[in-house]
């Protein structure tokens, strides 16, 4: 898959088909759909950033790009999306063969443009919403993570606090000399005016009789909105003193009932105050949740103890009481923030569900982050949180009001996104009538996105018929554009702009060719990404039933097999692992929920949802390394015959990573014998895989978790659970010093075997 990682590196695309199925009924026989894994602004060192504005067309809008064709002569370049004619202005005089504008470098199919404007004045403003509903060992740990992330904010950026329990409280920053804050009733709906009013936001200055209240420009003052929005230079210490005095929320809670706790009431507050303030600013609340939400239109339980908060079998029978009213809530709230281009992350910190799988719309659709983890204490929240403000090489790259259009030619339709965006609504002719995801458009809005931020584009190919060669006139690419606004880190405006072109091939005979452009790590990922889709929209949804079709028409498609001969069938290189990736997706948390809660699930579907291919991988078919004194350390074959008394395994499954050490390396680490001079090589065996660990933990976002565990252990299941249970309690013996899986599930062999059958035999 060299040649696929390269054009990812070039364009930061994967497409599962780059040698792309050129009529309609070609697609559908392909079963996996034509679709992209975009990056849109993945760093590449070597890209130029252009000082000025790009040349479009007058006719479909798409950008000069090194497909158009150009006739030097007559100053004139060919769109390749539309074939328009259009003339290049008086600056691109100079424009020949020899002189071409960095755009027309064929090397160039990414390209980024600077706004020739001045950088953008509007400074990051962070919100943090914290939860008070929590215990006092919680709380301490919340306290001092929030306050080193207040050391490592922009001095310039701008910072707002509002804390929740019973109550919500909205801080006023501003009044240095003692604290002063405002509270709402966290049962209440509070509108924008009314928050506005009980602010005290017109007491100096009437309101505006007409138009929207919203801003310095738009009728507030900007001392009002300094109250409670300060640079945090300035504000650092009162912040720091206002959190040092923070407590645990006072209401007494009565011993069968659980804490009562307004997280819609204070999300509902932010939006609002920010929409006010900083409209279209790239805004972020940060939401730090320590538990159920009870009470509010988003409230997922009631705060009686003796209702348990919902499970999958409670969603699967549509009895869990208040899903859909908070879900319709966090619909509503997800509006408001994209219309305002601001962002929602959610830190949630509990062993309890803190409703996760309700909130999951609006973080989705504003490009949130998102972290979940046990406690306020654990290194998986502490390590996340700092890595959102690192600077330097780990930085995400923290960009936002971004906006993402596409351009294709004629022959392709745009079903949708599927990922961390919403739909502008922008019909025309590029969109198809089969909607998956954000559909129905061919813009959409990214209020927040980082470096790596993937989207996964779903096309149609509609084009009925092949045209017969002697008449074909158009030739036999399709072009794809990608055009992606955003505000840079550094505040100024950009534009990158991707062009793809691909081959596209019909008729007799083009199955080898369709066979040499399929990238099955990329297919993977767009058949885990649409699963999780299906699984959450359609309700009689039978996921590994929909899986095992796809997998036996492919198989059955591109197979090589004499009929009704299972022994004779084998597929090509390009597919041999594609059958292996669904038999983990099978298995894996996107389609299995039993023993995940609906919170857990959500958070899984929606890391899958916004990484690249290289790490959905990893969450699909996790990465298993051995160590071990016979050889230098070497990835092993997901499956419990890699576990041995004298190994060391490294299992990487994307969010933990598992240390599991043999029996007998376990028994020597007990004895210590890492600590004497004369077991040096020991200590070495010992300390790589920590070393591989905290090297893979360095470079991630959220933080995994990381198990250290031995043969036996009870935290072994960690390891257990990825791996395929060739030998299980009721299969024929196992090699000594390894291990059984107490299972039922099938093994890939069993699996192979079941593949092949029923592939030779499709009709």
């Amino acid at each position: 898959m060299a040649e696929f990682m390269e054009l990812e590196g070039q364009d930061g695309v994967r497409m599962a088909w780059n040698v792309v199925p050129g009529t309609k009924q070609e697609a559908s026989n392909c079963v996996v759909p034509v679709s992209a894994i975009y990056t849109p602004i993945k760093p590449f060192p070597s890209m130029p950033v252009l000082p000025y504005a790009p040349l479009r067309c007058r006719n479909c809008r798409s950008v000069l790009n090194p497909f158009s064709i150009v006739d030097f002569a007559a100053k004139i370049w060919i769109c390749p999306f539309c074939f328009q004619r259009n003339h290049f202005p008086p600056h691109y005089a100079s424009i020949s063969d020899e002189n071409l504008p960095a755009e027309l470098f064929p090397q160039y199919t990414t390209i980024e443009y600077q706004s020739p404007r001045e950088a953008s004045s509007l400074p990051p403003v962070f919100m943090f919403v914290v939860d008070t509903s929590i215990i006092e060992e919680e709380m301490a740990f919340l306290k001092s993570a929030l306050s080193q992330a207040i050391g490592l904010l922009p001095d310039n950026s701008l910072v707002g606090l509002i804390t929740f329990g019973t109550l919500v409280h909205v801080h006023e920053l501003g009044f240095g000399t003692i604290p002063k804050t405002y509270a709402f009733k966290g049962s209440k709906d509070v509108s924008k005016d009314q928050l506005l009013e009980q602010m005290g936001f017109f007491l100096n200055k009437p309101k505006p009789s007409t138009g929207v209240i919203a801003g310095a420009r738009d009728g507030l003052s900007s001392e009002s909105i300094a109250r409670f929005l300060l640079p945090a230079s300035d504000c650092e210490f009162a912040l720091n003193s206002i959190l040092e005095e923070l407590q645990k929320d006072p209401w007494p809670i009565p011993v069968d009932q659980r804490a009562s706790r307004c997280t819609s009431t204070a999300l509902s507050v932010a939006a609002s105050l920010l929409g006010a303030c900083v409209p279209g600013s790239g805004a972020r609340i940060m939401a730090f949740i320590g538990g159920p939400s009870t009470e509010g239109p988003g409230a997922i339980v009631s705060k009686n103890l003796s209702e348990p908060i919902r499970s999958h079998k409670d969603l699967d029978k549509d009895s869990a009481p208040h899903y859909h009213k908070a879900v319709k809530f966090y619909e509503a709230l997800a509006k408001q923030l994209v219309h305002q281009g601001h962002v929602l992350d959610l830190f949630a910190c509990a062993l309890d569900q803190v409703g996760v799988a309700e909130l999951k719309v609006a973080v989705e659709r504003t490009g949130g982050l998102v972290v979940l983890a046990e406690s306020f204490g654990h290194s998986v929240f502490k390590d996340s949180l700092r890595h959102v403000f690192q600077s330097g090489d780990k930085d995400l790259g923290l960009s936002s009001n971004g906006i993402f259009e596409i351009n294709c030619s004629k022959d392709i339709k745009v079903q949708g996104i599927l990922g961390p965006c919403a739909s502008l609504e922008k019909k025309g002719p590029l969109c198809s009538d089969t909607i998956v995801g954000q559909g129905s458009t061919s813009a959409w809005k990214l209020c927040g996105l980082d470096q790596a931020t993937s989207l996964c584009l779903i096309f149609e190919i509609v084009k009925k018929d092949i045209p017969d060669a002697t008449v074909q006139s158009s030739s036999n690419q399709f072009y794809f554009q990608f055009l992606t606004y955003y505000q840079h880190s550094t505040g100024e405006m950009r534009l990158r702009v991707t062009t793809l072109s691909r081959r596209w091939v019909a008729g007799p005979g083009s199955i080898q060719d369709l066979i040499a452009g399929f990238d099955q790590e990329a297919a993977a990922v767009v058949m885990a990404r649409l699963v999780s889709f299906k699984m959450e929209i359609e309700a009689e949804f039978d996921p590994i039933r929909w899986l095992d079709k796809t997998l036996i028409h492919i198989c059955s498609r591109f197979g090589d097999y004499q009929k009704d001969s299972p022994s004779s069938f084998s597929l090509s290189p390009r597919f041999s692992i594609f059958p292996q990736f669904m038999f983990h997706l099978r298995r894996s948390q996107f389609v299995q929920v039993f023993n995940n809660s609906p919170d857990e699930t959500a958070y899984f579907r929606m890391i899958l949802n916004r990484e690249n291919v290289a790490n959905s991988v990893v969450m699909i078919q996790p990465s298993l390394i051995s160590y071990s004194f016979q050889s230098v350390p070497e990835p092993t074959l997901l499956d419990v015959a890699a576990i041995a008394a004298d190994r060391i395994l490294l299992l990487d499954s994307y969010f933990t990573i598992v240390i599991f050490h043999g029996s007998t390396i376990a028994q020597w680490r007990k004895a210590g014998y890492h600590n004497q001079p004369e077991h040096q090589a020991f200590a070495q065996l010992l300390q790589a895989p920590r070393d591989d660990a905290d090297a893979i933990i360095k470079d991630r976002f959220p933080v995994p978790r990381l198990v250290i565990c031995d043969q036996h252990g009870s935290q072994a299941r960690f390891l257990l659970a990825k791996l395929n249970p060739s030998a299980t309690y009721n299969s024929d013996g196992h090699h000594p010093g390894g291990d059984i899986i107490f299972t039922d599930d099938v093994s890939f062999e069993v699996f192979l075997d079941h593949l092949q059958r029923l592939a030779v035999n499709k009709i």
